[in-house]
């Protein structure tokens, strides 16, 4: 009997996430299922932190993938270092920003926001001036704003972060992989990312790193961590040591996934990954022009792998994705918050990020459009 999973086409993943997984990833995922305690794991559990060390950009000990997707990530970071009234800033230029809020908000911190225009990067001026008013815990920012492709400039605002005794923490779900990561350079002191975006490997693990002042913080809280699942004082005893603890039951094939979408991008090699990206947006910027199509953000501010496209005047946006889905199989976004029906989210991440795939997306994009 033929079962709906066997009807599926193979769609080219030109959106916001997931990305295409390479064929070495998806043989990854079916090799056969061990115990998570089995000593064999656990030597792929400590090849995969040193992996992820590279890829990050990082020396932290603490550097390990959490079970759930990037949002599993992100809150991670909050409910392990925010206590009820820890005050706490976070740059605001897109939903993800707000999501941030929205957590540090729930975990009972006096949350204050810097707001800026959906589709321009943060200013560090203005990021300055907020710093000199108060003292703050932690400090938060999206690297690769994924609802409107803007890339902020967290070098900078981490220079102005370490000179006062707030943690950095960075959102890094759509940039890791796909442009320079440098957690270490940067000043950061926290960071989240995803699977599902330019690793290239399904949704479903959030990696994460924490610095030693970032630790420190953890092991002096004045209140337990509010969340059990994501409890990294228990986590630790499971990922670190020869002696593991059991806390949960680790997501074993997606782990192994990982470790080879890892392992394909540090044999290609950080720079010539990086390079293909950047090859991708720009053979997409130029393919679009002649259809009449501008991007949202200034090139200086642009993702290579998140590309804001805005809707020309008269055309139903969801029309164009459904038709490309439909009569293509080729899948991007559509815009957020007040971007909603006014973009599309094209996603050149990972394995995507091919000039082929550009080319197939701009003669189907051609063909729709007509």
């Amino acid at each position: 009997m033929t079962h709906l999973l066997d009807q599926l086409p193979e769609v080219l993943l030109m959106g916001p996430g997931p990305s295409c997984v390479p064929p070495a990833v998806y043989r990854a995922l079916s090799r056969p299922t061990i115990g998570h305690m089995d000593p064999r794991f656990i030597s792929v559990m400590d090849e995969i932190k040193g992996l992820l060390r590279q890829v990050m950009g990082t020396t932290n000990e603490l550097t390990i993938p959490v079970s759930g997707t990037g949002s599993a990530g992100m809150e991670t970071c909050f409910v392990n270092l925010v206590e009820r009234g820890d005050p706490v800033l976070v740059l605001v230029n897109g939903v993800f920003g707000q999501r941030m809020t929205d957590v540090a908000t729930r975990l009972g911190a006096e949350v204050d926001t810097l707001e800026f225009a959906w589709g321009k990067p943060v200013l560090v001026e203005a990021v300055q001036e907020k710093l000199g008013e108060k003292p703050y815990n932690l400090v938060a920012v999206v690297h690769a704003e994924t609802s409107t492709g803007v890339c902020n400039p967290v070098a900078e605002i981490g220079q102005l972060v370490r000179q006062t005794d707030a943690l950095f923490l960075v959102d890094t779900v759509t940039s890791l992989g796909g442009m320079p990561v440098t957690m270490d350079q940067w000043g950061c002191d926290v960071m989240y990312s995803g699977t599902q975006k330019c690793l290239s490997c399904p949704p479903g693990l959030a990696p994460v790193s924490f610095s030693a002042r970032a630790v420190q913080k953890l092991r002096s809280r004045r209140s337990k961590v509010p969340n059990w699942y994501l409890d990294l004082t228990m986590i630790i005893q499971y990922w670190d040591g020869a002696k593991r603890v059991y806390h949960h039951t680790a997501p074993v094939n997606m782990l192994y996934a990982l470790d080879q979408a890892l392992r394909v991008i540090l044999e290609e090699g950080l720079d010539q990954v990086y390079a293909r990206h950047r090859q991708a947006h720009e053979r997409l910027v130029e393919g679009l022009a002649p259809l009449g199509l501008e991007m949202l953000v200034a090139p200086e501010s642009r993702l290579p792998m998140l590309n804001a496209v805005c809707v020309p005047e008269g055309v139903d946006e969801a029309t164009v994705r459904r038709r490309l889905l439909e009569e293509h199989n080729i899948e991007m976004g559509a815009g957020l918050g007040p971007l909603a029906g006014r973009i599309w989210r094209i996603g050149l991440m990972g394995h995507t990020a091919r000039p082929e795939n550009v080319d197939r997306l701009l003669e189907a994009f051609q063909n729709v459009l007509k």
